[in-house]
């Protein structure tokens, strides 16, 4: 049970160099800070055989309203104006990253045993309205084998909320398979043709990523 105010998206370098890698890797951060602060269950799923300076693309999985919004501010071309520090004395000082909503993928690539998944009940309090209440009803689903885990904490009962973390992390282990199969790298390459360099929606400069009003 994948809820429709789930955002997927696809977080890309393109064909950038290694500084491309180096600002996915900040938008990531960013994204999953804004998460955390706003109480959005944030997953994030990046290639195991990425590089020393950091994935190339990952997906971000978004839940809820909130989520939703937060993930569209996202969205387009994100451009980092900083100078390299893989490379110092290169004069090129803007990078650029492109930020793509994918569609949910509704294809089982690996079943989860319900057997290998742990399951944690935690209070969902704090902010996000009329469905945070103060009863142990939030979960956090671990596939144990992989040390992949989710939170779900949409739903007002325990065992609602039990089916949408098993169900969100179905969708991720699908992600991070996506990001090894050969189809993905296909649709992966025509979103990287997509990055508008020079055009972005949203500005950041220096290393700690500080966003230009």
């Amino acid at each position: 049970m994948i809820s429709n105010q789930s955002l997927r998206l696809l977080v890309t370098s393109g064909d950038g160099p290694a500084e491309c890698r180096v600002a996915v890797s900040h938008v990531i951060g960013r994204i999953e800070q804004e998460a955390k602060e706003t109480l959005v269950d944030c997953e994030v799923t990046t290639s195991a055989k990425e590089g020393k300076h950091g994935p190339s693309s990952s997906i971000v999985n978004l839940h809820g309203a909130d989520g939703q919004a937060l993930g569209s501010r996202w969205l387009g071309t994100i451009q980092w104006t900083a100078k390299s520090k893989i490379r110092p004395h290169h004069r090129r000082r803007n990078w650029f990253v492109g930020v793509f909503e994918l569609q949910h993928g509704s294809s089982i690539i690996e079943k989860i045993d319900i057997t290998d998944v742990r399951f944690e009940t935690f209070r969902a309090g704090g902010p996000g309205g009329q469905h945070q209440n103060t009863t142990d009803s939030a979960v956090r689903a671990t596939l144990v084998m992989t040390g992949l885990s989710v939170v779900a904490r949409d739903q007002r009962s325990q065992h609602s909320n039990r089916k949408v973390a098993l169900a969100r992390l179905q969708q991720l282990l699908n992600s991070q398979h996506e990001l090894e199969n050969a189809l993905h790298k296909a649709l992966e390459r025509s979103f990287h043709r997509q990055l508008e360099r020079g055009n972005p929606t949203r500005s950041f400069k220096g290393p700690e990523f500080t966003e230009i009003p």
